[in-house]
């Protein structure tokens, strides 16, 4: 019983100090990346990809110092297949820290295997507003914007132009469904339909001839990669744009959608929080680096995915190597400072960035490219955070 009493005595004594003392310096750090490799939208997921690589090769095959192992899976746009991979990379991959997936449906399924083991994941693309508020995680980060953001400053930049009318479209999951409450809270004008199509869905001709019945000032549309293409495309051939100004989120004008449609993008406006041309060192090293080594411009995507990898570096560094430290890491991660490609970027307490938004306009640049690029060097919103903070329980 002695024995016994002082186990627990000696064990209550080590909890006392926390994980921070046990931790020790890491010799390499692994991380997980599942993402949509395949298919129509996985343009998206190489984008993420390709600059997260890209990011640790500029720095030597580390992150804060470490050598770099990047495990891949390929979730085939299934939420299943993405969550077997959470699992296989968390339990028998033993991975250090998990990132990658595009869709909020696919990630929603995934993540509890991460998090439920501690295991850090920073998103470079999904954000579902969930996990902004009631359902906050202090093993979840978002390193792109709240699934709500872009899609309130096209509401915002709606209202600006003065359009009173609106049609509304998004494929019906929780992205979708976010996209359009968030286009909505900063709208003014009267919605004339709100739709929500299949996910994945290429074919919109009964959607088209129901818009041309509605005859709107605007068409506002969240409908990310071949999705995007194909009603791009559809829209501009039934003529519809003659009438009604279609706005876009800015995955939806993106240099992957812009060569997938060709020049009837010219002109056309979209709202983001990062453009091939915003002026600082960060940005600029990134867009040379990504086209040198991948022959193409980069995305808000590969944007993202590059900011991802920064973020990992800085905050592997605040720890010094003590990855296993989980509350030190959880501050480095809070705290984090780095150069980020899209200017200033700070964490708000519920881990969702707090970050500038801008209205985009797609054109050609001088070698004839189209190019998505500021509109203006004013933001439609500054150091912007999401709707959803106060429902978040972390402080």
């Amino acid at each position: 019983m002695k024995n016994f009493r002082l186990a627990c005595l000696l064990a209550a004594s080590l909890a006392a100090f926390g994980t921070g003392s046990l931790a020790q310096t890491a010799t390499k750090v692994k991380i997980g990346l599942v993402s949509t490799l395949s298919g129509p939208n996985g343009a998206i997921g190489e984008d993420i990809r390709d600059a997260f690589n890209l990011a640790i090769k500029l720095n030597d095959g580390k992150l804060g110092g470490l050598p770099v192992e990047v495990v891949i899976g390929d979730d085939q746009f299934k939420a299943d297949v993405g969550k077997q991979l959470f699992e296989r990379m968390v339990k028998r991959d033993k991975v250090d820290f998990m990132t990658g997936v595009v869709f909020s449906n696919i990630m929603l399924a995934g993540l509890p295997e991460a998090v439920n083991e501690k295991i850090f994941y920073i998103s470079p693309n999904a954000a579902p507003s969930p996990l902004a508020g009631k359902d906050c995680n202090p093993y979840f980060f978002v390193a792109s914007w709240p699934n709500d953001a872009y899609h309130e400053m096209a509401g915002q930049h709606a209202t600006s132009r003065g359009f009173k009318t609106a049609y509304l479209m998004a494929p019906n999951y929780q992205a979708g469904k976010d996209s359009l409450a968030g286009f909505k809270r900063f709208y003014k004008g009267k919605v004339v339909n709100e739709v929500y199509t299949k996910l994945g869905q290429l074919d919109y001709s009964a959607e088209l001839a129901e818009i041309r019945a509605a005859k709107p000032d605007a068409m506002y549309v969240f409908l990310p990669g071949g999705m995007g293409v194909n009603f791009i495309k559809q829209f501009v051939a039934a003529g519809l744009n003659k009438d009604t100004r279609l706005l876009l989120p800015g995955f939806g004008a993106d240099q992957d959608i812009s060569r997938g449609v060709g020049d009837v993008m010219l002109g056309m406006n979209d709202t983001a929080h990062w453009a091939l041309d915003i002026n600082n060192a960060s940005n600029k090293k990134f867009v040379a680096e990504f086209e040198m080594a991948y022959k193409r411009l980069p995305t808000v995507y590969a944007a993202q995915g590059y900011d991802t990898a920064l973020i990992f570096d800085a905050a592997i560094r605040g720890v010094k190597g003590n990855i296993n430290d989980k509350d030190a890491m959880r501050k480095a991660l809070r705290e984090v400072k780095f150069d980020s490609v899209r200017g200033d970027f700070k964490f708000n307490t519920n881990h969702y960035p707090i970050q500038n938004y801008y209205l985009r306009e797609v054109k050609k640049d001088a070698q004839g490219r189209l190019v998505n690029v500021l509109a203006s060097n004013q933001p439609i919103m500054a150091n912007h955070g999401d709707a959803y903070v106060q429902e978040c329980s972390m402080r």
